[in-house]
């Protein structure tokens, strides 16, 4: 899918060190890492023009209009604001006009600064009110003070104090937008003096991350020792001798043809400048800080729970990914139940269909014997295909409306099979002239096993991602915190619901397309069941690493893995799941209480009609349509 932040991120400056990404939606984990926007699915995406003002239907109250219409200007110059006021996210969203500034956000005075920015747009859009607000104009007011609260409450717990781990690395965002493998554009020679004068910023922040982690200390909040451990080979790999042996030096090499010989020369010379004396030395201080001084303060304990105000901490994360109010507790036990009731399902089918042996035995045949292996690109294509047009006949009878934009297969371009995800999404054009594209890495085809081919279709493909996100883009009025944001629960969450759809759509007819599509819920619910464990129940990374061993035929080293990202991102792994248990509830909740007058495709509309937004605001509009539907 296209870079979309979550809106809490475009609320204060200070989140742009915890840019969570979503929980992968296959067996395996789609990227190496996700914590910045430049690893998002897809390209940034311009910065599209502001949303003309809605005008009032005809005989509607023209203070209900001449509301709409204020809030809308102020959502608009909030946004505004808020890109100048955080650098990095412009540019993570493909705006360009501050490509060449980066703050010191780490700072108590940005943090401070952010504080007062979101108060002051708070108070703005609550001076307005929401009486009289209805439709698109009341979800608009109801996320952007939700996002606000939230944004404003996560000042209690002190991240700031860990700014890096493994997976969110402060040197790793630098590294990767200075090599032009990110948001950071390389095209022209403006481009090139852009980041010249944004890396002048990089050893303040450095220097930043340096005190703010020696607070940390001093007040007991640091990290885990087994993630730090990780940091320094990160570390090592871009500390080079020369400027020509560094990943910055790739935009020197990798100049554009079409720039003049001196304009060459004179980027190259400065270029060795700044990669020898600026961002190496910023470097090499920050790794020798974290070898001799960081490291004999980390913790030997693994969870958030264990920090001071830890428990309260990682309850706010859920709720702050989610937006639900639910208990660590509650989460771990239903969690637990789901996996017991998944191993069942996989029992019973695997009993119907004669595949004998146990779980582990299955898994493993399936993992390992040929006849799920395609022949060659060809036949892995042909067969997204032919899952394509499967699903395609059978929409009709669970959906009513889908994008303009239709849908193309095309392989994942050669430069980026080493790197790309199994299959990902790329949107199409709001108008429909330019289709969607799911993009299927051709490359190490052993590992893209024929079992996995529905699945990956349905969430990425019709009816997850491209449904979803193709619904939301259309919306040309929605203000842009909404239509450049996102919410991962309900992003992710839809994605994962739609999977679940395969058994409806008739998807899993083969015992092995079904066994795989269960295998990857059984991993994400243990993924569930393994993070609230550490963080809120007192696991070790042992507990959670054998936890996950048993339960979902995962290696001893594939699951230290999985339990050192939870220990780095609290909570983070759990929105998409329960974003699809909400969906399927509130589905469950709309059948109780409409009877026969239930319709899943009128269902299936009205979940995606008005884009993406938070799991409560979403369960009280699905609850007034079930009561507008009973009368």
């Amino acid at each position: 899918m296209p870079p979309r932040l979550p809106r809490a991120l475009a609320l204060a400056i200070a989140a742009l060190l915890i840019l969570p990404a979503p929980a992968p939606a296959d067996a395996a984990p789609k990227k190496a890492q996700r914590t910045t926007a430049t690893q998002s699915r897809g390209k940034p995406r311009a910065r599209p023009p502001s949303a003309p003002p809605r005008r009032a239907a005809p005989g509607a109250p023209a203070v209900k209009q001449d509301k709409a219409a204020q809030l809308n200007r102020i959502y608009d110059e909030y946004w505004d604001a808020a890109m100048r006021l955080n650098p990095l996210q412009a540019t993570f969203q493909g705006d360009p006009r501050f490509n060449d500034q980066l703050p010191n956000f780490l700072s108590a005075a940005s943090r401070q600064q952010a504080h007062d920015f979101m108060l002051q747009w708070r108070d703005k859009v609550e001076a307005v009110g929401k009486d009289e607000l209805q439709g698109q104009d009341l979800l608009s007011y109801e996320i952007f003070i939700r996002d606000a609260q939230l944004s404003l409450a996560a000042e209690r717990y002190p991240a700031w104090m860990l700014p890096i781990n493994p997976y969110n690395n402060l040197s790793s965002l630098i590294a990767v937008l200075g090599s032009g493998a990110g948001a950071q554009p390389f095209r022209t020679v403006k481009d090139y003096e852009n980041w010249s004068k944004r890396s002048l910023g990089v050893p303040a922040l450095f220097d930043q991350a340096i005190a703010n982690m020696r607070e940390g200390m001093q007040a007991g909040v640091v990290q885990p020792r087994a993630l730090m451990e990780k940091v320094l080979p990160q570390l090592d790999a871009v500390i080079k001798p020369t400027a020509e042996e560094s990943i910055f030096w790739a935009p020197v090499r990798n100049m554009p043809e079409d720039f003049s010989a001196e304009d060459r020369a004179r980027l190259s010379a400065e270029y060795k400048r700044m990669i020898e004396y600026r961002l190496m030395p910023a470097y090499r201080a920050l790794r020798g800080f974290i070898a001799t001084e960081y490291l004999p303060a980390t913790r030997t304990t693994d969870g958030l729970g264990t920090l001071p105000g830890g428990q309260d901490w990682y309850a706010h994360n859920i709720a702050s990914s989610t937006s639900l109010e639910g208990s660590p507790a509650a989460i771990h036990a239903q969690g637990e139940q789901e996996v017991a009731d998944l191993k069942q399902r996989i029992a019973t089918l695997k009993k119907t269909a004669k595949i004998r042996g146990s779980m582990q035995k299955t898994f493993n045949t399936m993992r390992t014997d040929r006849q799920f292996v395609f022949k060659d690109a060809d036949a892995l294509l042909a067969h997204y295909a032919d899952v394509g047009r499967r699903v395609d006949a059978a929409l009709p009878a669970l959906f009513t409306t889908r994008p303009k934009a239709a849908l193309e297969i095309r392989p994942v371009e050669p430069e980026r099979v080493l790197t790309a995800s199994s299959s990902s999404y790329q949107p199409g054009s709001a108008d429909g002239q330019q289709p969607g594209v799911l993009y299927v890495n051709t490359g190490d085809l052993p590992s893209r096993k024929r079992w996995g081919v529905a699945v990956q279709y349905l969430h990425e493909g019709m009816p997850g991602h491209h449904f979803q996100l193709g619904a939301q883009q259309e919306l040309a009025a929605l203000p842009r915190f909404r239509r450049l944001g996102g919410d991962v629960a309900f992003v992710e969450g839809w994605g994962l619901y739609a999977e679940s759809l395969g058994e409806e759509l008739g998807l899993y007819s083969d015992p092995y397309d079904h066994l795989g599509y269960l295998q990857i819920s059984l991993l994400r619910t243990v993924r569930l069941v393994a993070d609230t464990g550490l963080h809120a129940a007192g696991w070790s990374r042992e507990q959670a690493i054998d936890y996950m061993v048993k339960n979902a035929d995962l290696s001893a080293t594939d699951a230290a893995a999985e339990v050192e990202r939870f220990m780095a991102l609290p909570g983070q792994t759990l929105a998409p799941r329960i974003g699809e248990a909400r969906i399927r509830q509130l589905r469950e909740k709309a059948q109780a209480e409409l009877g026969e007058r239930f319709d899943p495709r009128q269902f299936h509309h009205e979940i995606l009609k008005d884009g993406s937004m938070p799991l409560d605001i979403l369960q009280a509009k699905i609850e007034r349509w079930i009561a507008s539907q009973k009368t």
